[in-house]
């Protein structure tokens, strides 16, 4: 391990209804790639973090006060226009904030993301 990986946030693992749902969404709209560990669990990669996806009744929003979390794009209405396109919903169009641009989506298994751009 490097000194630089100490205590830094290493893995996240995302509560969904239906995970090949949510590989194909996030395949399609975001080109994420997946290895399987069983029935319940895919792990995602090439995503900036590694993580997994667990077969869960549960979803989860920041106005039920979950982690909200942010995915950087260089192109937001792109991305924005891909995430319908994948059957996402957009739950904040675009907006400004100090320092960039983004906007919030829930996903097909109803989970609120946010994607940034400067």
């Amino acid at each position: 391990m490097q000194q630089n990986q100490h205590h830094s946030i290493n893995y996240l693992e995302i509560p969904v209804k239906d995970i090949d749902k949510a590989k194909a969404f996030f395949s399609q709209v975001f080109g994420w790639k997946f290895v399987d560990y069983g029935p319940d669990y895919s792990c995602f990669v090439d995503a900036g973090i590694t993580g997994g996806f667990f077969t869960s009744d549960k979803s989860f929003t920041s106005g039920a006060g979950c982690p909200l979390i942010v995915i950087y794009s260089r192109y937001l209405e792109e991305s924005q226009n891909k995430v319908i396109q994948g059957g996402g919903q957009v739950s904040q169009a675009i907006f400004s904030f100090p320092g960039g641009r983004r906007f919030h989506f829930l996903d097909l298994n109803g989970n609120e993301y946010a994607v940034w751009s400067e």
